[in-house]
């Protein structure tokens, strides 16, 4: 990300309906899938301004993984020195093999050239039977000059990301979420296709009032906490996947 967009996420995201609303989904999916005791660990793979990764510090111990300077500042603010982790020159996660419970990668993946080697090494530190959850912006439609200032690569459609987790895996569940606000999005999105439009401030920036922030999270973790939703679009992507024994 560009620097900037660590201070607008570090400022909005504790109650802001969209990045509230992502980590009630995560937490619930790990709850009905592999719920966490206080000696296992989850593994956030770039953890970004820590606040996912503190929160689950309340029931497990809690890594958070990030490369840039911004986010690692951050991270050890709200997390022991011992907890906060950087890749390897080679990439490589600094842990050793079957040694994590949980790896979650929220709103990760699109920002990385190596999104299959990223997941081959979720594979290599689980232990078998732990839990990836994985978060992705979907459809190429919704590209925009937000994407481009949060150095996104890609927005992946179900087969893309289901593409990742081949043999290997046992993908628990796969579905888009924040459908309900694609229409929208999806205005807004191609608004911002002029200049004058892309130079103003960005709705992601700003927690909306407390009844409408309130609606639009409700509606975003109903969908996303709902095994059965299989709706053919949406803003993001949501896949649950289980490392299987080799």
């Amino acid at each position: 990300m560009e620097s900037s967009e660590y201070g607008n996420l570090d400022r909005v995201e504790r109650l802001h309906w969209f990045y509230e609303g992502k980590r009630r989904i995560v937490r619930a999916w790990i709850a009905r899938l592999r719920p966490l005791a206080p000696a296992d660990t989850l593994l956030d793979f770039g953890a970004g301004t820590g606040l996912f990764a503190a929160e689950m510090a309340r029931q497990c111990r809690a890594l958070a993984l990030d490369s840039y300077p911004e986010s690692l500042a951050l991270l050890r603010q709200r997390l022991p020195a011992d907890q906060v982790l950087e890749p390897a020159a080679d990439g490589r996660i600094p842990r050793a093999d079957a040694s994590v419970d949980c790896v979650t990668a929220l709103d990760v993946l699109e920002h990385l050239e190596g999104d299959a080697a990223a997941v081959a090494e979720f594979r290599r530190v689980l232990r078998p039977g732990g839990l990836a959850v994985v978060t992705v912006p979907a459809s190429m439609r919704l590209w925009s000059d937000w994407d481009v200032s949060l150095r996104h690569l890609r927005r992946y459609d179900r087969a893309s990301l289901a593409a990742l987790f081949g043999p290997g895996w046992q993908v628990e569940h796969l579905a888009y979420v924040n459908s309900l606000a694609y229409p929208i999005v999806w205005w807004l999105r191609r608004r911002r296709g002029d200049a004058a439009a892309a130079s103003g401030p960005r709705a992601e920036d700003r927690v909306p009032p407390r009844w409408l922030n309130a609606v639009l999270r409700g509606q975003f973790v109903w969908q996303g906490t709902w095994r059965r939703c299989r709706l053919p679009f949406g803003v993001g992507l949501l896949l649950v996947a289980r490392r299987t024994a080799d």
